[in-house]
């Protein structure tokens, strides 16, 4: 009776040993990294694969290395010059340091996604709107690096900060679309002046060339009837002093009349 149960209580007690031995073996993924405390207190980062942890006396945190993306909740920005813009966007951060990331702050995701909050209206506020709009590159290098010297201490590195949109108030829509309509307008009516003074230059220097040449004027009363005659659809009447069209032919007319007076 005592042999069955010491043989019992052996077996009882190496399956224990196996299953806790088992149990001390731990895998961590490609995507992650764990962190061991061995009595509450920070002892080691462990890479990926297999790893062996003691139990009871060691705890292991994983931690995942991907790239995480966080939405930025929209956020109404007053511009400096007082205009009010709802602002989306997105922040791409990775992990570098676990010990920090987990050790450092209680939840780095919510802390970076708070902190981008804060740092996108202070930022966006102290720009124009015509800044917003136009320099959107510069603005997102601005928020990267100073998000960056913010999350480094919690072992989080920002790669990227993208702005997703810029949302107006639709009242001053239509006061930009009423300006750039009135500026389209101003352009349109410089470039039209442009255009009639160019002209008016051209004119008054084909005209200077035409009033020093009157063959020149008789060929261009000429081309002018050719062309109105290539219509062949009505009778046009163009009346003309003989003096202009012909000048050198009248004056031989008029001299050989003196002359045989």
């Amino acid at each position: 009776m005592m042999v069955g149960f010491g043989v019992s209580f052996t077996i009882a007690l190496l399956a224990i040993l196996a299953a806790v031995v088992i149990s001390s073996f731990k895998v961590i993924s490609q995507i992650e990294q764990g962190v061991v405390l061995t009595l509450g207190r920070y002892s080691g980062t462990r890479q990926p694969g297999l790893t062996l942890v003691v139990p009871w006396l060691q705890q292991l945190l994983r931690i995942d290395m991907r790239v995480m993306v966080t939405e930025v909740q929209p956020q109404d920005v007053i511009s400096r010059d007082n205009v009010s813009v709802k602002v989306t966007a997105v922040v791409y951060s990775k992990v570098n340091d676990p010990r920090k990331a987990l050790l450092e702050v209680a939840s780095y995701r919510e802390a970076v996604a708070q902190l981008a909050q804060v740092t996108l209206r202070s930022s966006l506020g102290a720009h124009t709107l015509d800044e917003l709009l136009q320099r959107q590159d510069e603005l997102k290098a601005q928020l990267k690096e100073r998000l960056d010297i913010r999350t480094e201490a919690w072992g989080v590195e920002v790669q990227a900060v993208e702005i997703r949109s810029l949302d107006l108030e639709p009242n001053m829509i239509r006061a930009m679309a009423q300006e750039a309509e009135a500026e389209r307008g101003r352009r349109a009516r410089v470039i039209t002046a442009e255009g009639e003074a160019q002209a008016a230059e051209k004119l008054a220097e084909a005209a200077r060339i035409l009033g020093a040449t009157p063959q020149a004027m008789v060929l261009r009363t000429l081309s002018t009837l050719k062309e109105i005659a290539a219509e062949k659809n009505s009778t046009i009447v163009f009346p003309m002093p003989l003096e202009t069209m012909m000048p050198s032919l009248l004056d031989r007319m008029l001299g050989g009349k003196g002359e045989g007076t």
